[in-house]
This record gives structure tokens, C-alpha cells and sequence, in this order.
């Protein structure tokens, strides 16, 4: 073969590469420039975060009445696009699948809005508005006071801690997948509503559904390699450095302490393992802690249950023949028994 032959197939292999290059990002560029668009739809109701500010929301039934059959509250939070409604519908499909034990349910899936959303769609000067991502880690509001996100979260659990409004309420679920579940887990660190629920006897638990990463309480990490490399591994919300004030009060070891107390279950696709899903973070942060959604999570669940006394109230689930699918990991038996403590999880595992 002529050395202009093996130019021209040298050219045509840089090409190839460069178009696949080119199309991977572009799917990365639609997971990750929607999020700076405003929301399409703002939730339908309101709710008052003390005299701080007002959030939006959606409730599957009027909660500022006595609501005398309720015994379960799912909270569902969103992912990264703020799109509420959607959540809204995936945790309508798992009420519905959840029969009987959906019945009794109030499903509550609040939204946490950015300012490009305030201001698009021209609301009131009370309404919460975060940075882009600020809400994910629990970081003060924009606006109009400084609320934490987390701290509208206790809010909503204060709210249901209400016995006059929910005489009969014995459980509540905060859950979320992908993004989001990363949120919940966060917030699981550090979450001071619980304690209003506890003082009327109703019990918190917490669903962690296909993450990207997860707050660590130490400098180790399942990627050595790659955390030596990577200055920021070890900063919120990978690690405990340069916590938000919701969490700077206490020290590493009273937030591990508090998590290792909670009610917590990680749910994991089985075909969650793609290393190049274009909504999965592949930040060096992200990576030292696995190549995959799955990996990262069975990781920390094992890094966290070799600690001194394990993780007794933690427990991990595999979602067989499920990748990374919000709907399915929420209607599949491991994700309705998360829910609504429905059986069949371990049958299908």
C-alpha cells in the first residue's frame, strides 16, 4: 500500500474518531444545557417556608385539611431540570402499582426553582429561587431570604409532624432517582426534620435510587488513583470539606454518627452500568469514586458497612434487568416495598 493510501486511511480513522467524539458530546450537551432553560411548567400550589419565603409544589391531596386516612407521605424530589411535573407522574405510576397501600398514600413533590424560572414565568417576589445547582447540596436561597433547600425540606416534614392535619400518618419516604437521589442522600446527612416526626412516633426513611456519586466521610476512596489526582475529591458534595452552613455546625464524625442512625435504602440497577451515559458525571470527583452508577454505589454501601459497627439500618437492593429508569426502578418490586413496604424484593432479587 502507497504512503498516500495510508495517509488518506490515517485521515479517515481521525475522523471517525473525531464524529464519535463529537456525537458524545452532543448528547452530553442536552443532559447538561437544559437545566440553564427555564422550566416549561411551575408546580400548582404553595407552601410557606415559615415567613421566609414561599415554595411551589404538587400534592396529591389537600394538606392543609385533616386528611384522616392518610398513613404514608412519599416526598419525591426532582432531578437537575427542576421538572417537577415529571417526577410528579413517576411517583403517580408507583401509587397507583402500590394498589391498596397507594390508597392511603399523599404523594408530595416539591420544586426547587432557579431565578431564570422566577423571573420567565413573572412570579411573586416570595418565591424560593436557588442557583442552578445550589439546591442539590443544600445552599442557601437567592432569594428573598437565604433559605437552605434543606431547610425547606424540614418545612415539609414539620408539616406532616402536624397531627391535627395527620391523625393517623405512621410513615414517610423522601425519595429520589438519579440527580436527585444524590440530593436525598445529602440530605440524609444532615436532616433536622426527622426530629418533629420522631417526637409523634412516625418513622423517616430515606431511598437513594441510581446516584452518580455520594458524600463521603472520609478521604478514602475506592479510586485512589484517581482521587490523588483530582484537588477537589474530598470537597462538598463528594466529601465533608467546605460543608454549607445547613451542615457546618457539626463535624464529620457527628454527620456520620446521624447518618448511620437513619432508615435508609439504596436502590441499584443491575444495567445501570454504562461508563459513558451522558447524564452520568464523570468529573474526577465522580469517577474516584467508580466507573459506573452501580459500582459506586455497591462501593459505598460496602465501605460504609466496614466501619466500626456497620450500617445496621442500611440496606442495598439490586433491581434486576433495570437501567438507568426512574419509572421502572420505582414500579419494580424492590422499589414498590422502598416505597410502600410492599413484599416481593427479595423473590425478585
Amino acid at each position: 500500500m502507497t504512503s498516500s493510501k495510508w495517509a488518506l486511511m490515517g485521515l479517515l480513522g481521525v475522523l471517525l474518531f473525531a464524529a464519535v467524539a463529537l456525537g458524545r458530546l452532543a448528547v452530553a450537551q442536552d443532559e447538561t444545557a437544559p437545566n440553564r432553560r427555564p422550566v416549561a411548567i411551575v408546580a400548582d400550589q404553595r407552601f410557606a417556608v415559615g415567613d421566609r419565603g414561599v415554595l411551589p409544589l404538587y400534592v396529591s391531596r389537600p394538606w392543609t385539611e385533616t386528611l384522616p386516612d392518610v398513613t404514608r407521605a412519599v416526598v419525591v424530589l426532582h432531578g437537575r431540570l427542576r421538572n417537577a411535573d415529571a417526577y410528579f407522574e413517576t411517583a403517580k405510576k408507583a401509587q397507583a402499582a402500590a394498589g391498596a397501600a397507594g390508597a392511603t398514600t399523599l404523594l408530595i413533590v416539591p420544586q426547587f426553582l432557579a431565578q431564570a424560572d422566577v423571573e420567565f414565568h413573572h412570579l411573586p417576589a416570595d418565591t424560593l429561587r436557588w442557583t442552578l445547582t445550589g439546591w442539590q447540596g443544600g445552599d442557601a436561597a437567592l432569594g428573598p431570604q437565604p433559605v437552605s433547600s434543606f431547610e425547606a425540606l424540614d418545612a415539609i416534614l414539620a408539616q406532616l409532624a402536624n397531627r391535627a392535619l395527620f391523625p393517623a400518618l405512621t410513615d414517610v419516604v423522601i425519595a429520589g432517582h438519579s440527580g436527585v437521589a444524590q440530593v436525598v442522600q445529602r440530605y440524609a446527612i444532615g436532616a433536622r426534620g426527622g426530629a418533629a416526626l420522631a417526637q409523634q412516633h412516625i418513622a423517616v426513611r430515606y431511598v437513594v435510587a441510581n446516584p452518580s456519586s455520594y458524600a463521603y466521610f472520609s478521604a478514602e476512596r475506592p479510586e485512589p488513583a484517581i482521587a490523588a489526582a483530582c484537588p477537589g475529591y474530598d470537597s462538598w458534595k463528594f466529601g465533608m470539606v467546605d460543608r454549607p452552613p445547613y451542615l457546618a455546625g457539626a463535624t464529620p464524625a457527628e454527620l456520620e454518627r446521624a447518618y448511620i442512625a437513619r432508615n435508609l435504602i439504596y436502590l441499584l440497577g443491575t444495567r445501570d452500568i454504562d461508563p459513558h451515559h451522558p447524564a452520568l458525571d464523570k468529573s474526577c470527583m465522580a469517577e474516584a469514586q467508580g466507573p459506573t452508577r452501580y459500582v459506586r454505589g455497591h462501593a459505598y454501601a460496602a465501605m460504609m458497612s466496614a466501619r466500626p459497627g456497620g450500617t445496621p439500618h442500611h440496606r442495598l437492593w439490586d433491581v434486576n434487568g433495570v437501567g438507568h429508569n426512574g419509572d421502572r426502578m420505582f414500579t419494580s418490586a424492590c422499589g414498590l416495598q422502598a416505597l410502600f413496604d410492599l413484599p416481593g424484593c427479595a423473590e425478585s432479587q
